[in-house]
């Protein structure tokens, strides 16, 4: 199914929209709660399916529905389409610090492998798929890495990704150590597994996690300097010791002790 051709702006630096314009009756498909703003004309739908394959039945909408559950997205995708005169725009917003990167899927050999929580929205036409990394290491040890999502389409689609990111093209057979968290997407020609990291002691003491990834070339790489996880847990790490009480003071949480006079 070829994708609607959709114009876009992003806009911001750390907490980016992306605001996608669109002709009359074109569409964008959204992951649910991604809206930030849209024009009087953009009419919107949830649907339990991204719609590039119209004519599936209920059997292929039901499988759909549970591989969306195991990347623990929202089963529902929404879809925005201008029903009124002449363009019309709606805006998508990051969910966190981090970037909005526009990915040209028709440049990149129509497929994307991305982080489960990467895919902010795309023109009507990509589908959205779960990648199972096949390897057993991959699978006991790739932590974030293990569900990933496959973009498939030949349009614009957007994933987001947190703290700067940064994009390395790698050569045939060039291989890339990584953080697992930290892979933000990659093009479907680089090849990816998990391998110890170092030593014992360095694994028990390094604080790098016992695996990192691999991923070897040819291809592109999208890395993410800060993954919500790593930032998830700061915070709660931050909450478990008292919140912000003891920011900024020489005690810290110590003054808990005392309690609130």
């Amino acid at each position: 199914m070829k994708c609607h051709e959709v114009d876009f702006e992003v806009f911001g630096d750390d907490m980016q929209v992306v605001e996608v314009e669109l002709d009359p009756k074109e569409t964008v498909i959204a992951e649910a709660g991604a809206m930030n703003y849209m024009e009087e004309g953009i009419d919107f739908e949830a649907k339990m399916g991204d719609g590039s394959t119209p004519d599936s039945g209920i059997m292929q909408s039901l499988l759909n529905v549970g591989k969306r559950v195991l990347t623990g997205e929202s089963i529902f995708i929404t879809h925005f389409t201008n029903t009124g005169q002449g363009k019309k725009r709606v805006a998508f917003a990051a969910p966190y610090p981090g970037k909005i990167i526009p990915i040209n899927m028709a440049l990149i050999g129509e497929e994307l492998i991305c982080q489960k929580d990467a895919f902010l929205c795309a023109a009507y036409g990509t589908s959205t798929d779960i990648a199972f990394q096949k390897k057993l290491g991959v699978g006991f040890f790739g932590g974030e890495g293990f569900i990933m999502q496959r973009l498939r389409g030949d349009g614009m689609a957007f994933i987001h990704m947190g703290g700067s990111v940064v994009k390395k093209e790698l050569r045939p057979g060039e291989v890339l150590r990584v953080d697992t968290g930290c892979i933000g997407a990659f093009t479907a020609g680089v090849e990816y597994d998990i391998q110890r990291a170092g030593g014992l002691k360095s694994m028990v003491f390094g604080g790098e996690g016992l695996f990192l990834a691999t991923l070897r070339g040819p291809g592109t790489v999208y890395l993410q300097s800060l993954p919500f996880s790593r930032l998830a847990d700061r915070v709660m790490r931050a909450a478990a010791v008292g919140g912000n009480k003891g920011e900024g003071s020489v005690l810290g949480g110590f003054g808990d002790m005392f309690g609130d006079r």
